[in-house]
């Protein structure tokens, strides 16, 4: 049977397995993630052609649709490293306790949350982070839900996860601000009173030409084109993970591994378990305080419901017995593979706080690597869903740009903006936010951009339009206690009322 027929025939029995009912609930949920990234495309895609349109390197019309085309490349090129950060800020327990019914709600709930404040943002043309608010909305559902179970609300968010996505969302325009204006001073050095200095309109009066000069053009069209596609690639694996999310909730029959691995995938999941098994054995006297070496083996399955470093070892020993009665996840179970799926995340948790030590390097670089092939069969994307975002994300940059660029070009600074300043903010957007797709880490386009253009209109003694830098600041600390509380309140009383 082909690829194509054996993925018509998956769907199909997905779709017969979960009924009428809840077939419609899961594609509209998609539908609904495909919505958000499209006004995510024009939400936050404005920035990344904001100066290029402004400076006047490229038409409107043409500098978007090629934003579009390089946005849809960045989310196929991109990863999904960034994707599953957004997964994992709800617990693994959260991810995979929730009944089908909870996951629909919960859907819609963030979504909601995340769709209401983007677009009054926009409406009034406040550059505000997408990033922001998607994850308050995914930690305002975690915290409802842990909350809901009478349990402590920090316990339906991932902690350590939102601390580190929250902290790159803090640092990341902040070097934004100071790159951009560095990277500004040293070329106002080499280039002394050079045309790239220029204002349109002083290039205007000057020598009557509306473009810069052919470098800065060329740098600026590049550069523009780089936030676009460094902008795909990291915004876009948030939609990515969004679908997921949709996906192993909803249906994690199908979802919660990869259903497509086969024996030889299997086979390289229970070797690295093995070999991070034989990495603790070795190190037991720097582990003891993370790990518990003296667990039983054969403890019993339901206390490993909850992940915990102490009882990994049984954890895994568990893992190793699933995986040797089945040569695909096909042979498994419903409830089996989302044990497995829970098994493979904690291991995996445990591992990275294990990474944290001070093991040998050579253990190190093992570890890393066994953690790779660990996660392989979780960490993973169907084509299709990767296809339909970079899609959602491509046609929604080219609608509805005009507000944000506009606040980028002309609100920011009390002055208008040079070619050089408009080189600068890109590239330092374009560095910054692709450095942060490879490490795994949403960040905000919005606020980077927004930052590297304050940063050079300080540099270049400018001044600053207080008013818009009052506005902006007021939406980054409102967005996520706002989104929180409205996803929060909204799945409260929708399982209330549908529950």
């Amino acid at each position: 049977m082909g690829v194509l027929a054996m993925g018509k025939y998956f769907m199909f029995e997905m779709f017969t397995t979960l009924g009428f009912a809840w077939s419609v609930g899961l594609v509209l949920a998609v539908l609904f993630v495909l919505a958000y990234e499209f006004i995510n495309g024009f939400h936050d895609t404005a920035n990344a052609v904001a100066t290029v349109i402004y400076t006047k390197a490229m038409p409107a019309n043409l500098a978007v649709a090629t934003s579009a085309l390089f946005n849809f490349a960045g989310v196929l090129l991109g990863g999904l490293g960034v994707a599953y950060a957004i997964v994992h800020l709800l617990p693994v327990d959260s991810l995979l306790g929730m009944d089908s019914t909870q996951g629909l709600l919960m859907v819609f709930s963030l979504l909601f949350s995340a769709i209401i404040w983007n677009l009054g943002t926009w409406y009034f043309g406040i550059p505000a982070s997408s990033s922001h608010t998607l994850i308050g909305s995914i930690m305002g559902v975690g915290g409802a839900f842990a909350w809901m179970n009478h349990q402590p609300i920090l316990q339906g968010i991932n902690v350590s996860k939102a601390s580190q996505i929250m902290l790159s969302l803090i640092i990341s325009p902040t070097l934004g601000f100071v790159m951009a204006g560095i990277f500004l001073l040293i070329m106002k050095y080499v280039w002394q009173k050079h045309k790239i200095h220029r204002t349109p309109d002083e290039q205007m009066q000057i020598n009557g030409k509306k473009h810069p000069p052919f470098w800065a053009r060329a740098s600026l069209i590049v550069s523009a084109m780089g936030v676009s596609f460094a902008h795909g690639s990291n915004d876009g694996q948030k939609g990515i993970g969004l679908v997921m999310l949709v996906l192993i909730c909803m249906a994690p029959a199908y979802f919660a591994l990869d259903m497509g691995s086969q024996p030889y995938d299997l086979e390289r999941t229970q070797d690295a378990n093995r070999r991070i098994m034989a990495i603790y054995d070795r190190n037991q006297a720097v582990i003891a305080d993370v790990i518990d070496f003296n667990a039983l083996a054969n403890v019993p399955e339901y206390m490993l419901a909850h992940c915990s470093p102490a009882n990994v070892l049984p954890a895994m020993s568990l893992l190793d017995r699933r995986l040797a009665k089945v040569s695909t996840y096909k042979d498994m179970d419903v409830e089996e593979r989302r044990e497995v799926r829970r098994l493979l995340l904690c291991i995996d948790d445990t591992a990275r706080q294990v990474a944290k030590l001070d093991l040998p390097a050579k253990d190190l670089s093992s570890l890393a690597k066994w953690r790779k092939d660990l996660t392989r069969t979780t960490e993973y994307a169907p084509i299709w869903v990767i296809i339909a975002i970079a899609t959602a994300l491509g046609c929604g940059t080219l609608v509805g740009w005009r507000r944000i660029v506009y606040t980028v070009g002309e609100k920011i600074g009390s002055s208008s903006m040079t070619y050089s300043q408009g080189i600068a903010a890109q590239v330092t957007a374009a560095v910054s936010i692709g450095i942060a797709s490879m490490t795994g880490m949403p960040v905000s386009t919005t606020h980077i951009l927004s930052s590297a253009v304050a940063g050079t209109m300080v540099a270049n003694r400018s001044g600053l339009q207080i008013q818009t830098i009052k506005q902006i600041m007021l939406a980054w600390l409102l967005t996520l206690p706002i989104t929180m509380l409205l996803s929060a309140s909204v799945f409260i009383l929708a399982n209330a009322l549908w529950g």
